[in-house]
């Protein structure tokens, strides 16, 4: 690697919703950061991949999660809580992006250790914007923990 050269911003979306995986991919991809998208739809993939375990033995450590709360099996609020408990995963920085503007949702997540919340916006043009100002405050403004 040259001088200059950096490795892509690694992030994992945690969405149930395949319209808003689509979306929130689009919006990523609009930016000048490079990056890698790995997208898996409920909490409990999110912790197989997270753990490398199941069909996800070659996942790769994201350096970011835009999680949604609200998802079939294993929601969000359990992700973060297992996250963040965990030595390994811990310093990931988490981001909740989901539809829930309510109150306990985000105190909760808040509680729970999650570096943002931000709620989906129902306009289409919004919702790039929000995602698009998400990945430059992660991509580029934010110091990223290393990857072990």
């Amino acid at each position: 690697m040259g001088p200059g050269t950096s490795n892509p911003v690694r992030i994992l979306v945690v969405d149930d919703d395949p319209g808003d995986v689509l979306m929130i991919e689009e919006a990523l991809e609009d930016s000048e950061i490079d990056k890698v998208i790995d997208v898996v739809s409920d909490g409990q993939e999110a912790m197989e991949f997270l753990r490398r375990q199941g069909r996800h033995t070659e996942a790769r450590r994201p350096d970011m999660i835009l999680l949604d709360l609200n998802m079939p099996r294993m929601d969000g609020r359990q992700v973060l809580g297992e996250v963040k408990q965990d030595e390994d995963l811990r310093a990931i920085p988490i981001v909740v992006l989901t539809t829930s503007n309510a109150d306990t949702d985000i105190v909760g997540s808040y509680t729970l250790q999650a570096n943002a919340y931000v709620t989906k916006p129902i306009d289409l043009d919004d919702f790039n914007d929000v995602v698009r100002r998400i990945d430059e405050f992660f991509g580029r403004v934010v110091v990223l923990p290393k990857r072990s």
